[in-house]
């Protein structure tokens, strides 16, 4: 604020705002150069990672890549063997855990609990950095502690004892502990592991409406697909250390997913949110030596066919590593949206209507071009739709070298080893 005086600033008051504006930037949570080992097995090496006010930056990764080990390193529950941690700008390891847990709450993995505690007792804890000694409770405790059981959905079983919850209102028991901290940065590790999905949804919904008010939080979540809907920013971990990081969009990518993974991905977009969805496959696209990193002898294929059987083909083939294309296909077909969201060649016809001539030249320039055709379910068929004189297809296969038919129930395995 400046102080003006006979029309004039205070130079006391330039002097603070020169210092603030000087002053480096802090943030919730900040992350340098983090390694941990356990005895001589390393875990993690090199991680490097801040969340802002405002973000939600989810943090997801294979079994065992870490993730846990650099959420307990952040709170303070295991000492890293190198790097440091800053909660708003201060060294984490020089606050006391009172002050600690004035900065930062967590929702842990583990949910069970050691004693006969009763739901309100447990949530009251969250209170605890907080009190002095010898505090009690006074009336802004009880007002957190009642907020933070109605936003978890727990104010119902307040007085049941946590040993008489399910695992999964256990869950909701610890997030409201945790928001009855009332800490400007939340970690979460796996918040909606034990949960049914609509208390899933509910769940990351209130972090976001958190997070929108001006948190930080940071998540590990093993769902991507909820993670890509309500982080704004992805940090893949794997093989010991940071292998991505950015927006779901930017990260979220089936190399990316097959790196960190070691699985095949087809990423699409969701319909309904606007935001990546993955379909995993189970690693039949294999080279030789066993790692999904494609097929061994990507191919050239082009897609004949329509509807859900050759929307999934196109996703698998893709997932697999392979130069794929579409055409013709009726705009609006499934398979349609599938090449769009792969961001393959594909060529489209009205639908209920005759192809016009040069959608049809275009296929059948692309599946010249191909090493291989599939032609899936009526298109496989030998039935009029695929052979007719009047077939929508009848020229692009005519005009391919090689085709392979498959049937609307085809087996991803059987599909893969049949372009190959």
């Amino acid at each position: 604020m400046s102080s003006v005086t006979g029309g004039a600033e205070s130079p006391v008051a330039d002097d603070a705002e020169s210092a603030a504006a000087d002053a480096p930037e802090t943030h919730p949570i900040e992350v340098s150069d983090l390694s941990v080992s356990f005895g001589d097995v390393p875990v993690v090496s090199g991680v490097d990672l801040r969340v802002e006010r405002g973000s939600l930056v989810g943090l997801v990764g294979p079994n065992g890549a870490g993730k846990t080990t650099v959420l307990r390193a952040i709170k303070g529950t295991l000492s890293p063997d190198a790097g440091e941690v800053r909660l708003d700008g201060d060294p984490a390891e020089s606050l006391s855990a009172r002050e600690a847990g004035r900065r930062v709450a967590s929702v842990p993995q583990e949910t069970s609990l050691a004693f006969d505690f009763r739901v309100r007792q447990i949530v009251e804890m969250g209170r605890t950095p907080h009190l002095g000694r010898f505090d009690g409770h006074g009336p802004d405790d009880d007002r957190a502690v009642r907020e933070a059981m109605d936003a978890a959905g727990v104010a119902r079983f307040a007085d049941r004892a946590i040993t008489e919850v399910s695992g999964g209102e256990r869950q909701r028991v610890l997030l409201a502990r945790a928001l009855a901290q009332e800490t400007p940065s939340l970690l979460l590790d796996e918040p909606t592991a034990s949960l049914d999905v609509n208390h899933a949804v509910r769940t990351l919904e209130l972090v976001r409406d958190l997070v929108d008010d001006g948190r930080a939080a940071l998540a590990a979540i093993h769902d991507l697909d909820m993670a890509a809907r309500y982080c704004d920013e992805i940090v893949v971990l794997a093989n010991g250390g940071i292998r991505a990081a950015g927006p779901p969009e930017a990260v979220l990518t089936a190399d990316a997913l097959r790196d960190a993974f070691d699985a095949e991905a087809f990423v699409g977009e969701n319909p309904a949110t606007g935001s990546p969805t993955v379909t995993a496959f189970d690693g039949d696209g294999a080279d030789d030596t066993g790692d999904s990193t494609g097929p061994a002898d990507p191919r050239r294929i082009h897609v004949v066919g329509s509807g859900r059987p050759a929307a999934r083909a196109v996703a698998r083939l893709t997932a697999a590593g392979h130069a794929v294309s579409v055409g013709v296909v009726p705009e609006g077909d499934a398979t349609a949206g599938i090449a769009v969201d792969a961001d393959v060649p594909i060529v489209t016809a009205p639908p209920f209507a005759p192809i016009p001539p040069e959608r049809r030249s275009e296929a059948v320039a692309l599946a010249r071009e191909a090493d291989v055709t599939v032609a899936v379910g009526e298109a496989g068929s030998d039935g009029p739709e695929a052979t007719g004189e009047n077939g929508p297809n009848t020229a692009v296969l005519a005009a391919s070298d090689r085709i392979v038919r498959i049937g609307d129930d085809f087996g991803d395995g059987g599909l893969l080893a049949a372009v190959a």
